[in-house]
């Protein structure tokens, strides 16, 4: 299974800000109708994690670093597992 954690983000009244709305890297509103990005969400899918900070770019990274963790390791390469004449 490949969990999500998809970053959104939100206004100072809680409401969502849309993706349409652009804001320069400190987080002031380009678009007209945006009263500000107050902060930025990750929440996972496994359910076990989430995260809400001002620093969209500190989320992104967290983000990352959190979904990283549910890589499933590879197993054994084959020639590991096969005896040695069979190689």
């Amino acid at each position: 299974m490949a969990f999500r954690a998809p970053l959104t983000n939100h206004h100072t009244d809680g409401t969502l800000c849309p993706p349409e709305h652009k804001h320069t890297s400190s987080g002031k509103p380009l678009h007209p109708g945006c009263p500000d990005r107050a902060y930025t969400q990750a929440v996972c899918s496994c359910g076990q994690w989430q995260m809400q900070q001002p620093g969209k770019g500190y989320v992104n990274e967290s983000r990352r670093r959190h979904l990283a963790t549910h890589r499933i390791p590879a197993g054994p390469l084959l020639r590991d597992v096969l005896p040695f004449n069979m190689r």
